[in-house]
């Protein structure tokens, strides 16, 4: 589980580690700058067809940094290969709702996220 950038190095982690029961991502990151293909070469876009667990990625309707069109390019990529996910997007939330030490912080949609979480990582038996 992870937040922004960590929410996008779910998506790397969970696309090469078989071992992996299953990943949550909180608004993390779908595609790269150019400049950073030399640090990682596929985005989790392009990786959606070595998925190897199923994950859940909560993303907010109003970031500004990760928009809606990418947030759908993941799902039809995730869609075509046939893989185990789920995104949820809160409407009206920005990047970072779950930040309580921000502005950004949304608590209706950081309370929903965490329960789905916690559902999530239950349903393929990483929490008891």
């Amino acid at each position: 589980m992870g937040f922004c950038r960590g929410g996008r190095t779910v998506w790397e982690y969970c696309a090469t580690n078989d071992k992996v029961k299953a990943g949550v991502a909180f608004y993390g990151s779908l595609v790269d700058p150019d400049t950073q293909k030399s640090i990682w070469p596929k985005n989790p876009i392009e990786r959606a067809p070595e998925m190897k667990a199923p994950v859940l990625g909560l993303y907010g309707e109003a970031d500004q940094g990760i928009p809606l069109s990418q947030v759908d390019a993941l799902k039809s990529a995730l869609q075509g290969a046939g893989k185990t996910f789920e995104i949820k997007i809160y409407p009206g939330a920005p990047h970072g709702f779950h930040a309580d030490y921000r502005a950004s912080y949304r608590k209706e949609a950081a309370d929903d996220a965490w329960t789905q979480m916690i559902a999530w990582l239950k349903k393929y038996q990483v929490l008891a």
